[in-house]
C-alpha cells in the first residue's frame, strides 16, 4: 500500500473500530487465528501456554480417533491442523483481544454516556464503589455423547444459554433414542468474570442530582485490578442487555446497559503525589518551580485558600498542611503510623465553617463531602449488600473508604448519632475499617484525613456553672476519646468587636458588590496551581534529623507542663495527650514538604508547635489563661521574656535577646506577634527595655 494512503486508511480504521468495536473484536481474533495457523512458531510467544492443557488433550484424542478411522478405511493420515478445524476457534485461543483507546481520547463522566454511544468504544472516569467476587464464566461448553463418545461443543455468547440434550452426529441421529449428552466441565473453557460498579466523581455531580453509576464487566486479565475507593479510567464497549424472565415483563422495551471493559487505568491510585492529577503541563510545572522559590510561599498559599473568607490565617495554614499531609511510616513489625492530619473546626453559627469545608473539597485532588445528620455509621464505613449477580453478600465502601488517601469533610459533626460517631474511631487513628457482619470478616483501607465542623453544645459558646472563665470542655458535645484523635481543634468564636466587625463588614460587602475577594498584596494562587503544587510536595518524604530530637522532646515536655499548670489553675484536667507529640511531627513534615526539603528544620517544628498552641489557646484565650494563672496576658508575655533573659545571663552573661528567638518562644505559647510588640512597647515606655531600629535586637536596661 502506498504511504500516502496508509495514514488515511489507519484513521478510517480507528473510527470504524470506535463505532463498531464488538464486531472488530471478532475480526481481529479471526485474523490472528489465521496468522497463527500459517506461522505455528508464533504461538510460542504466548507465555500462558507453556504447559499442556485440556484443549491439547482433546486435540490429541480426536487426532488419534480420526487417524484410526482413516487407517481402517485405507485413507491417508490426518494432520493435526485438519483436526483443529473441528474445534470452535474460541476454544483454541490462548490470547485475549482488547482495544485500548487512543491516547488523545478524553475520559468522559458517566453522565455523558448516552444512548447514541451504544456499540461504541467509550472512555469513562469514575470512582469504584463495589467489586464482586471473581467467578468462572463458561464461553465454550463441551458435551460428551454416551453412545458414540464424540465431543460436542457449544459457544456461549451471553449470560444465559440452553444446553444441548441430543447428540447431533449421524450415528446417533440414525437411532430412534439418540445419544444423551453430558457436559464436561474439564473440557469446557471458562474465563474469569468480575463485575465492577463505578460512580461519578463528586465534582462531576450537578447540585441536587443523584450520582449516576454504571456496571463494568471485566474478564480475564482485567479482573482484580480495582478495589472499592479507587478512581479509575475505563475504556470499554457500551453494550445493552435485555431483561429476562419476570423483569422483562415489567421493563417492557427498556434494556439495561453495561460497559464491557477493554482497558483499565488507575487514574488516581492512592490520590497522593503526581498520581493525584491526570497530567501536569510544562507551564504548570514552571509555575510550581517559580512558586517554590518564594520564601513566603507558606503564608501566600494559606491566604489563597478561600480568599473570600475574612481572616482566620492560622486556620487556613492548618488546612493547607492537612492538604499536604505528613509522612506515613510503616515499621518493620508491621505497625503503621499515620501521616494524615485530622482537624476539627468548632465554632458559633455564621463563622464560615461550612464554606471552608466546601473550599477544601474543591481544592483537594480527592475528597468526599458529607454531613453528620445525613450520614449513618454504615454510610461512612461500609455496607453489606446482596450481590445482584451471584446473590452472595458483598461489601460496598462508604464515604470514608471512598475517600481513601484523600480528605473526608464531615459537616455538622456534632449532629451525628452516638452509635454512628463511634464508627470512625478506628478510621481516625488506625485508618482502617474492620467489618465482621453476615459471615464477612475483612478490613478495608480508609487512609483519609478527617476535616470536621461542629457547633457548640448550646448552639453558641456560653459560660457554665458560673465559671469566671469559659469552660470549653462543657461546651463540646464530643467524647474526649474522639476529641483526642484530632491533631488540631480550632475554636471560632463570634465575639463582638468594633474593629473586627467593621473589617468583616467591609470585606463581605466588597465580595457581594464585586463578586470577588478584595485585592490582596500579592497575586493569589489559583486552585489548579495549588493542586499541582501540593501534588509535587507530596512526592517528598522528609525525615526528622537526630539533632532535632532534643528540641522536639523539650518542647513537648514544656507544653505538657504548661497544660498541667493551666488545668490546675482552673480546677480541671489537662487536655494535652501524647498524641500531640505525633501531631508535632506530622505538621513539621507537612511544612518541610511545602518547602521541598529532605529534612525537617527547626523552624518547621516551631511553627508546628505554634499552631498547636494557637489551637489549644482557643480553648481558653491567652487573656483567660493568664488570668487563671493570676495575672494579665502582658504579665505572661513578660514572664516568658524574663525566663529567656535568665537563660541568656546564665549562658554567656548577655543582656540582649534576639527578637527572632523571642517571637518564636512567645508564639509557641499561643500569643500573637501583635501582643508581643504591644508588651515590648509598654515596657519600653517605662524604660525597662530598648528595641533597636531594625527591630531585631532587644536590650534589657532595667527591671
Amino acid at each position: 500500500m502506498p504511504p500516502s494512503q496508509f495514514k488515511g486508511t489507519t484513521e478510517e480504521l480507528i473510527r470504524n473500530i470506535q463505532s463498531n468495536a464488538r464486531r472488530y473484536l471478532d475480526l481481529f481474533a479471526t485474523a490472528i487465528d489465521a496468522v497463527l495457523a500459517e506461522e505455528p512458531t508464533l504461538i510460542e510467544l504466548i507465555p500462558q501456554i507453556a504447559h499442556e492443557d485440556v484443549v491439547d488433550v482433546l486435540v490429541k484424542h480426536r487426532l488419534k480417533n480420526a487417524q484410526e478411522s482413516m487407517t481402517s478405511a485405507g485413507a491417508d493420515d490426518v494432520q493435526e491442523s485438519q483436526v483443529k478445524t473441528l474445534f470452535p476457534a474460541r476454544l483454541l485461543r490462548r490470547y485475549e483481544v482488547c482495544f485500548q483507546p487512543v491516547s488523545g481520547m478524553k475520559a468522559v463522566p458517566v453522565r455523558d454516556v448516552k444512548a447514541g454511544d451504544i456499540g461504541h468504544l467509550v472512555k469513562v472516569r469514575g470512582i469504584c464503589t463495589r467489586v464482586s467476587d471473581v467467578k468462572p464464566m463458561v464461553t465454550v461448553a463441551t458435551y460428551t455423547c454416551d453412545v458414540c463418545g464424540w465431543e460436542i461443543y457449544q459457544e456461549v455468547n451471553s449470560k444465559q444459554f440452553t444446553p444441548i440434550n441430543k447428540c447431533p452426529t449421524a450415528e446417533c441421529q440414525a437411532t430412534s433414542a439418540g445419544g444423551a449428552l453430558h457436559m464436561q466441565s474439564r473440557g469446557s473453557k471458562f474465563v474469569k468474570y468480575q463485575e465492577v460498579r463505578i460512580q461519578e466523581l463528586p465534582d462531576q455531580v450537578p447540585v441536587g442530582h443523584i450520582p449516576r453509576s454504571i456496571t463494568v464487566v471485566t474478564r480475564g486479565q482485567l479482573t482484580r485490578l480495582v478495589i472499592p475507593g479507587d478512581v479509575v479510567t475505563i475504556g470499554g464497549i457500551f453494550v445493552p442487555t435485555p431483561y429476562t424472565g419476570w423483569q422483562a415483563m415489567r421493563a417492557g422495551l427498556i434494556a439495561d446497559t453495561y460497559l464491557d471493559a477493554q482497558f483499565i487505568q488507575q487514574s488516581k491510585r492512592g490520590g497522593r503525589g503526581l498520581d493525584a492529577l491526570d497530567s501536569i503541563s510544562p507551564e504548570m510545572e514552571a509555575a510550581v518551580v517559580a512558586a517554590a522559590e518564594d520564601e513566603d510561599i507558606y503564608s501566600k498559599m494559606a491566604r489563597s485558600l478561600a480568599p473570600e473568607i475574612w481572616g482566620m490565617e492560622d486556620v487556613k495554614k492548618a488546612l493547607l498542611l492537612q492538604l499536604v499531609g505528613g509522612v506515613t511510616s510503616k515499621q518493620e513489625d508491621g505497625m503503621r503510623i499515620r501521616g494524615d492530619i485530622n482537624i476539627l473546626l468548632l465554632g458559633d453559627p455564621g463563622v464560615a465553617k461550612s464554606q471552608l469545608l466546601k473550599h477544601v473539597s474543591k481544592v483537594a485532588p480527592r475528597c468526599v463531602y458529607t454531613t453528620g445528620k445525613g450520614s449513618s455509621g454504615v454510610g461512612l464505613t461500609a455496607a453489606i449488600l446482596k450481590d445482584p449477580v451471584t446473590g452472595e453478600m458483598a461489601l460496598e465502601g462508604g464515604a470514608l473508604v471512598l475517600a481513601d488517601m484523600g480528605i473526608a469533610c464531615i459537616d455538622e459533626f456534632d449532629k451525628m448519632e452516638e452509635s454512628d460517631r463511634t464508627a470512625i474511631h478506628e478510621v481516625m487513628e488506625q485508618q482502617t475499617v474492620s467489618i465482621a457482619k453476615a459471615g464477612i470478616t475483612t478490613t478495608l483501607n480508609a487512609r483519609t484525613a478527617i476535616l470536621a465542623a461542629a457547633n457548640p453544645l448550646y448552639g453558641r459558646f456560653k459560660r457554665v456553672d458560673k465559671d469566671p472563665h469559659l469552660n470549653m470542655l462543657k461546651n463540646i458535645n464530643i467524647p474526649p476519646a474522639l476529641l483526642s484523635r484530632f491533631d488540631l481543634l480550632f475554636v471560632l468564636k463570634d465575639e463582638p468587636s468594633t474593629d473586627n466587625d467593621m473589617a468583616l463588614a467591609r470585606h463581605v460587602t466588597y465580595v457581594h458588590q464585586h463578586s470577588e475577594h478584595p485585592p490582596l498584596d500579592f497575586e493569589p494562587l489559583s486552585a489548579t496551581l495549588l493542586r499541582a503544587y501540593i501534588a509535587n510536595a507530596q512526592m517528598m518524604e522528609p525525615a526528622v534529623p537526630p539533632g532535632l530530637a532534643g528540641h522536639i522532646i523539650n518542647s513537648y515536655v514544656e507544653m505538657r507542663a504548661d497544660d498541667l499548670e493551666a488545668s490546675r489553675a482552673t480546677g480541671g484536667r489537662g487536655s494535652l495527650t501524647p498524641r500531640q507529640l505525633l501531631s508535632i511531627l506530622r505538621l513539621s513534615q507537612g511544612l518541610a514538604r511545602l518547602r521541598f526539603r529532605e529534612e525537617v528544620a527547626e523552624e518547621d517544628v516551631d511553627e508546628a508547635i505554634r499552631l498547636i498552641q494557637v489551637s489549644k489557646a482557643r480553648l481558653m484565650s491567652p487573656e483567660e489563661a493568664a488570668a487563671a494563672a493570676g495575672g494579665s496576658w502582658k504579665d505572661r508575655v513578660w514572664s516568658i521574656i524574663n525566663e529567656m533573659l535568665n537563660e541568656s545571663v546564665q549562658a554567656d552573661g548577655s543582656m540582649q535577646l534576639s527578637m527572632q528567638d523571642i517571637n518564636r518562644r512567645v508564639t509557641r505559647h499561643g500569643f500573637s506577634d501583635k501582643q508581643l510588640l504591644q508588651t515590648i512597647q509598654d515596657y519600653a515606655d517605662l524604660g525597662v527595655v530598648e528595641l533597636n531600629p531594625s527591630k531585631t535586637l532587644l536590650t534589657i536596661t532595667g527591671t
